[in-house]
């Protein structure tokens, strides 16, 4: 082991949601997971935190958990008793011989905006920019910054970087980011293109890239990141060169509770025949449209499993949520020129063959096609579904944006290239 592993090979990677935080230890070493965990439910009564070290049994406890300091408190409670204290000093003691000492504690935080194109050292100009940057992101931002200033607090000496979803999206074009609204009100109130899931986007696509033996600046990948959010991109040489999330995560594919693309004039319509307020019509897309709304499950294997006993809505649901896939994926190879793969990952995206299949049928005219036997086959690791033949591959890529949060602190504690 070199001396800067032995120093300190560990990153903890934080996931802070409004009532939750998701965690992970990791031993960049290998690299290899130490613990996962989640909080959840916190300032809701009967909290419930469920940790599982490496080789170890999960352990689960019910207790209130009030706020997010008191959540983090318990998780690092957790860690000490696996040896994986936040700050501990560097040296051998964990498990397996893993050195205690962090490296860095890697944040989850959703919006960049224009400034923040990759992962940055925290201090407190960071923290007020994160936090001006809340209007854009208001769901998803203030659980960030409540998580960084809380672990700033429990581990003061242990460098603290956050990582943006935006970020690898930060590449667009100027002609792909813009849109054609007056340019002065676009800029007084940020209104551009961000893109978001971008530390998956990042990971899978160079992973495809792997897959097929090249290295991610020889490979054109679209990536179609299908969970219950959804969003796709176009990765020419490693660079995002388009994507389908927007100034929001609202933009684009059908997802769990969110309506994708619709007609800006379906607000004004709302409001003006409907009389619903702007709280409700936000409520209404981001929380009761997509398949939710289409059908009244957000659950791809609800949908999947109602679709095949012959409920209308479902299918109904199904086509839609496809028939976007399908235009975006067109979409993508127009932009690219020359597609390489794509790449399906994420919850559905993993696990969903029939989505896949029918997502791609009649895009062979594109090169595109998916050997049933393989798409069918379950596995957990990356593999390819095309057949042999195939011009453009299709695989299925297991994401892990901790991996990737952790790499990219660990990168820039240690000054390493990106």
């Amino acid at each position: 082991m070199t001396e800067t592993v032995t120093e300190a090979a560990r990153v903890l990677v934080l996931n802070c949601g409004s009532s939750s935080v998701k965690y992970q230890m990791l031993d960049m070493a290998g690299p290899a997971r130490l613990a996962t965990g989640l909080v959840e439910r916190i300032g809701e009564g009967a909290s419930r935190l469920v940790h599982t070290p490496e080789g170890g049994e999960r352990r689960e406890l019910e207790e209130r958990v009030p706020d997010h300091e008191a959540a983090l408190a318990a998780a690092a409670k957790e860690l000490a008793a696996d040896g994986l204290g936040l700050d501990s000093p560097p040296g051998p003691g964990g498990p397996g011989g893993t050195p205690t000492g962090l490296a860095a504690i890697g944040h989850r935080v959703v919006h960049g905006g224009r400034r923040f194109t990759e992962p940055v050292l925290i201090d407190d100009g960071v923290t007020a920019e994160i936090e001006r940057l809340v209007p854009l992101a208001p769901l998803h931002n203030p659980g960030g910054l409540t998580g960084i200033r809380t672990a700033m607090a429990l581990a003061p000496h242990v460098p603290q970087v956050a990582v943006f979803d935006t970020a690898f999206h930060a590449t667009l074009p100027e002609h792909a980011a813009r849109y054609a609204i007056d340019a002065a009100t676009a800029e007084e109130h940020r209104v551009r293109r961000y893109g978001f899931h971008g530390t998956s986007h990042a990971y899978v696509s160079r992973r495809t890239a792997a897959l097929l033996g090249r290295e991610p600046s020889e490979a054109n990948v679209i990536v179609m990141h299908l969970g219950n959010g959804a969003s796709a991109s176009a990765v020419a040489g490693g660079r995002c060169v388009e994507t389908s999330m927007g100034l929001t995560p609202l933009e684009g594919l059908v997802m769990g509770t969110r309506s994708g693309d619709v007609d800006p004039a379906v607000v004004f319509h709302l409001a003006r025949v409907g009389g619903m307020s702007v709280d409700e019509i936000d409520a209404l897309l981001n929380q009761r449209s997509g398949l939710l709304g289409l059908c009244g499950d957000n659950d791809m294997r609800q949908v999947l499993r109602r679709r095949r006993e012959g409920d209308d809505a479902a299918r109904l649901a199904f086509d839609v949520y496809v028939h976007r896939l399908k235009k975006y994926v067109g979409a993508y190879c127009a932009v690219l020129g020359r597609v390489d793969a794509v790449a399906f990952t994420a919850g559905v995206g993993e696990h969903a063959a029939e989505v896949r299949a029918a997502a791609l049928t009649g895009l062979e005219g594109f090169g595109i096609e998916i050997d049933p036997e393989r798409n069918a086959a379950p596995g957990r690791d990356a593999r390819l579904i095309s057949p042999e033949y195939a011009r453009t591959a299709v695989a299925v890529v297991p994401t892990d944006e901790e991996l990737e949060i952790a790499t990219q602190a660990f990168r820039l504690v240690r000054g390493a290239p990106a």
